[in-house]
């Protein structure tokens, strides 16, 4: 594991950017950033973690949702700079809006128009 999170190229705050996808249908579910703490919390416990930039903290996703990231497969780009985590996604959403996906919001001609089914109500989930 240490000669894995040493090849990792990290910008200069510590972070690498992560992709996350399900791994069996390929879609892109959210980007979210590591930490070499994150990276090895998520290759040890098979659960996928990440630092988060508001809160400057350590997650676990899904600490509040209970949806949870069950590590598939990790793969690195060709610099070794960006993250592909593949993952099996419990609870059908990963992003903190009730969404399956992050990437909701698609171009229609000039509008932005939002897609797809909330999967949760995130104010009785979070409390906000």
């Amino acid at each position: 594991m240490k000669a894995i999170l040493k090849q990792c190229k990290y910008s200069t705050d510590g972070l690498i950017p992560a992709i996350v996808q399900d791994y069996k249908t390929g879609d892109v579910l959210m980007l979210a950033y590591m930490n070499k703490l994150a990276l090895q919390k998520t290759l040890k416990t098979k659960k996928v973690h990440f630092w988060s930039r508001s809160r400057n903290k350590l997650w676990l996703k899904g600490e509040t949702s209970g949806n949870v990231q069950v590590l598939k497969s990790i793969a690195f780009d060709c610099d070794s700079d960006a993250v592909l985590v593949k993952v099996n996604q419990s609870g059908g959403a990963a992003c903190h809006t009730g969404h399956r996906s992050c990437f909701f919001k698609q171009v229609r001609g000039s509008k932005l128009v939002q897609t797809g089914k909330i999967m949760f109500d995130p104010k009785k989930v979070y409390g906000k």
